[in-house]
């Protein structure tokens, strides 16, 4: 299900370059009106649509924007996102924050888009993480469905993730995953670093193991042991270059930061045009 962007959040997106007023703007007469299209300099992934006409709509209700490509379409560099009209002012006011948006929840959609297609045919599935941009966590876990990865856990509310510090504090795995099966029905995941922790854990039984830093070869062996009886995930340090050898592998899921915390915000420019409406 699409987010839909909080009007409070908006506020505050805006509140941040707007300030106390938009000085520049001021130079342009309150009944000017004017027409723009958002063109892109990048091959994309189109993600956003809802916050970048949310910007717009707490400025002014007679701003009117027309897609011109739907959510989740690739887009190819020189190619034209959307139309507006509507008074100028608010067009200007508004352009860098909705831009902002747009460019990098497409660049997220965009990167995980890459990341799909990587594995393609296999049975394995990308997770993003919490590596997210901070007020932006469900914009981007959004982005990322919406280029075809899928989402971990939202926050450490849904689900438990019993790493290695949980684990020393806990006092053993097994002793982790037993008192995590008392804390409510949620899935229960434990990260394991050799294949002695591995079989531990499988002796405790948790929904689902993440291997940490295994290299492909230990990957596949840990597939082997496991034989089916949990769900298993690879993680650390995976890029475009190695993933499809790790999905081969076997392993049901491969989490990756660079989904959400890497991305590189697509180049998009709004360009505006005085209306004689």
């Amino acid at each position: 299900m699409k987010p839909q962007p909080n009007p409070t959040d908006i506020a505050a997106y805006l509140a941040e370059d707007v300030g106390s007023g938009d000085l520049t703007a001021g130079i342009i007469p309150e009944t000017t009106n004017a027409s723009a299209r958002v063109v892109t300099r990048d091959n994309m992934v189109l993600c956003g649509q809802a916050w970048f006409e949310a910007v717009f709509r707490q400025l002014s209700k007679d701003i009117v924007i027309e897609w011109t490509c739907n959510e989740g379409d690739d887009v190819t560099a020189g190619g034209t996102l959307c139309q507006l009209r509507g008074p100028a002012r608010a067009l200007l006011t508004g352009e860098r924050t909705a831009l902002n948006l747009l460019q990098t929840l497409s660049a997220t959609a965009s990167v995980a888009r890459r990341y799909a297609r990587a594995v393609a045919g296999t049975d394995c599935k990308v997770l993003d993480t919490r590596k997210t941009i901070p007020g932006l966590r469900l914009a981007q876990k959004y982005a990322v469905g919406c280029g075809g990865c899928v989402n971990h856990r939202i926050g450490l509310f849904d689900a438990i993730l019993i790493k290695e510090n949980h684990i020393i504090a806990a006092g053993s795995i097994s002793a982790a995953i037993a008192k995590a099966r008392t804390l409510g029905n949620v899935m229960v995941e434990i990260e394991v670093e050799n294949m002695e922790e591995l079989r531990e854990a499988l002796t405790a039984q948790p929904d689902r193991i993440m291997l940490d830093n295994f290299s492909v070869d230990d990957l596949r062996r840990a597939v082997a042991i496991n034989q089916g009886k949990v769900e298993l995930e690879a993680s650390g340090n995976v890029g475009l270059a190695d993933i499809r050898g790790i999905a081969e592998t076997g392993v049901d899921y491969i989490s990756i930061g660079a989904l959400t915390k890497n991305v590189a915000a697509i180049d998009l420019s709004m360009r505006i045009e005085l209306s004689t409406a």
